[in-house]
């Protein structure tokens, strides 16, 4: 255990000594090609890139080396793109409010964005945690006694509860950055001094941060609701007649944003008759499969929708990317919620966004109507296929007025 720690220790250290190296090198780089464009390029463009290049810094090798980046940067900016250039000397008050401006908005950046990433690598670890423990949680129901199940259900209990507050967290963490930035400038702006490093574009970037990550809260709460009450068997569907067309084209419309890097085609046999279902939570099963085959295939693949008969009572449906697949073994239990596998153990997905609820709400809901949902390999023998089928109805003729509602 000894030699184990020690060797983690090494590691993260030439990490760390990589990160400096690589800050400096970068800023380094960045100020000889910025030089090269002269009295083109004003002091605030020089800042934003500098500023760019500490967040990556953060991103990858964590806050140290991002906090060297920051004072590289600032020496390099004054030195080399303040008046008077080549010294250390600052001549105007407003280019003393700039630098300061800088090194401070580029620590703080740094500091939040390394901040983030150890969060993220948090709740990686804790859904790792989840998925041992659920399989010890198995064993304990099969080899010990009764209060020791109840023990282990506990210890998942608590670590469900560190994964859900760390997805709420994230999202809190980047709403409530952008907006004390904000909050910031307008303070300089009404004290009568110049405005941080940001401007209009850059406004509109936090604004937009906030909007995406209150949705992402919104739609984290919603899964935990919707998925509360399917698992306490109170989901009330409101059956109407309604055309699998419309249903799909709702679904797309919806996740419009999420599949613009990928190329979706529609297969629908013709003259599918109407299906007696609730529309709105069919359409919620599409979009989290879409919404799945999105974020485990490749940019520019095909994501396929299908839907045909399936006999004279159901209509199947699918939804099938090009992605490295599900292996065999773990195609039940992706359906169990928290669940999130990396697929053919590509560790890359580890780091999608995403809590696992979306598949076992889609099973939810899928069976509530008395249909089935499984996993397959693509029809090419790669990639995934999410199958699901659904009753046609209960015999009556669909009503060509008004849609009837349980």
């Amino acid at each position: 255990m000894w030699a184990y720690n020690l060797l983690v220790w090494k590691a993260a250290v030439r990490k760390q000594i990589l990160g400096y190296i690589v800050a400096v090198i970068v800023i380094a780089a960045a100020t000889a090609v910025l030089r090269v464009f002269g009295g083109h390029i004003n002091p605030t463009t020089v800042a934003l890139a500098f500023l760019l290049i500490v967040l990556f810094v953060a991103a990858a090798w964590g806050s140290k080396p991002a906090v060297l980046a920051a004072l590289v940067g600032g020496v390099c900016f004054n030195l080399f793109f303040l008046p008077p250039v080549g010294t250390f000397h600052i001549a105007e008050p407003e280019n003393w409010i700039a630098f300061l401006s800088f090194l401070v908005t580029a620590i703080t950046a740094g500091q939040l964005s390394a901040r983030a990433r150890r969060r993220a690598e948090e709740a990686t670890a804790a859904r790792r945690e989840i998925e041992l423990l659920f399989r010890e949680l198995q064993e304990s129901f099969e080899q010990a006694s009764q209060a020791k199940a109840l023990k282990q259900s506990e210890r998942l209990k608590s670590a469900l509860l560190d994964a859900v507050t760390h997805d709420l967290r994230t999202p809190l963490t980047s709403i409530k950055a952008s907006i004390t930035t904000l909050l910031d400038d307008q303070r300089s702006i009404r004290n009568g001094q110049s405005p941080t490093l940001l401007d209009d574009v850059g406004r509109q970037e936090m604004l937009e941060v906030i909007d995406e990550e209150a949705d992402r809260l919104d739609r984290f709460i919603g899964g935990m609701m919707e998925l509360a009450r399917i698992e306490a068997g109170e989901m009330h569907l409101r059956r109407s007649w309604g055309s699998i067309e419309e249903i799909v084209s709702a679904a797309l419309s919806r996740a419009s944003s999420l599949t613009k890097s990928h190329r979706v085609e529609v297969e629908l046999e013709d003259d599918l008759p109407a299906a007696r279902v609730d529309e709105r939570a069919v359409s919620e099963v599409v979009y989290s499969l879409l919404d799945n085959a999105a974020k485990y295939s490749p940019a520019g693949t095909v994501i396929r929708i299908t839907a045909t008969r399936a006999g004279a009572e159901e209509i199947q449906m699918s939804v099938e990317d090009e992605g490295k697949g599900i292996n065999v073994e773990l195609r039940e239990r992706v359906f169990d919620r928290f669940f999130r596998s990396a697929r053919d153990g590509d560790v890359s997905t580890s780091r999608l966004s995403g809590t696992g609820m979306g598949l076992a709400i889609a099973k939810g809901i899928v069976e509530a109507h008395d249909g089935k949902i499984r996993i397959e390999s693509g029809q090419t023998g790669k990639g995934t296929r999410v199958v699901f089928t659904l009753p046609i109805g209960d015999g009556e003729t669909p009503s060509p007025s008004s849609p009837e509602k349980d």
